[in-house]
């Protein structure tokens, strides 16, 4: 498949800490590119299974979709020993330093960047509210679904982070998060896309724009 994007996907387990509580959590790690260049997409909890994912492959970056400590934990140690940098929105370094005090991002993921893999492109979109430096990742010509995911495809992919999961938007009831905020970013950035776009969240299963669309209204009757 040199040359071909695909999606691989991995399921992390660790902890999430935040505001003097941790939990048990799984989490999704993404990995887009093809058998030469590939980037991770949230180096979570295990980074000999990440790297292990990467193979012989250039790891061009680690790009995070937000600063919790779940989603970053092992970012470092996947920079270490790949090379790569790791990405974050610069909102999020509050909660980056949290996690890694003595080591700082590499560089930075903002509003309008593109990113290139196997002549795929990545956009960022800036999608505040679960964190203030959430981001999304939209591929818009990636198609083909993880080997996983019993065949799972649509016409592009939405890489959520957290902000937008099957059911309804990301958590908002700890620090540093909105409500209003990531209402305001799924309406208006997320919900006026494709509605074939598969939706490949931070935890948990997949959905479309499609079937979460007709739920907005639902979602902010309920307020969370």
């Amino acid at each position: 498949m040199t040359g071909e994007a695909r999606i691989d996907h991995l399921v992390t387990s660790g902890t999430f800490s935040l505001d003097g509580g941790t939990w048990e959590v799984d989490n999704n790690v993404w990995l887009v590119g093809d058998d030469r260049e590939v980037y991770v997409i949230d180096a979570a909890h295990d980074a000999r299974a990440i790297i292990d994912a990467v193979g012989d492959r250039r790891l061009l970056g680690i790009l995070c979709t937000h600063g919790h400590d779940d989603h970053i934990d092992a970012a470092p140690d996947v920079a270490d020993a790949t090379g790569a940098p790791i990405l974050l929105h610069p909102e999020d370094e509050a909660l980056w330093r949290m996690r890694h005090p003595r080591r700082a991002p590499d560089g930075r993921l903002v509003e309008g960047d593109v990113l290139t893999v196997a002549d795929t492109e990545l956009r960022v979109l800036h999608t505040p509210g679960h964190s203030p430096g959430a981001v999304c990742l939209y591929a818009p010509t990636l198609t083909a679904g993880a080997p996983d995911e019993g065949g799972l495809s649509g016409v592009g992919t939405l890489f959520s982070g957290d902000t937008l999961f099957q059911g309804g938007p990301g958590a908002t009831g700890r620090s540093y998060s909105s409500f209003p905020t990531i209402i305001d970013s799924i309406r208006d950035r997320l919900l006026t896309l494709p509605a074939e776009t598969v939706v490949r969240t931070g935890h948990g299963d997949s959905t479309t724009i499609g079937a979460e669309a007709p739920h907005l209204e639902e979602w902010i009757a309920r307020g969370h």
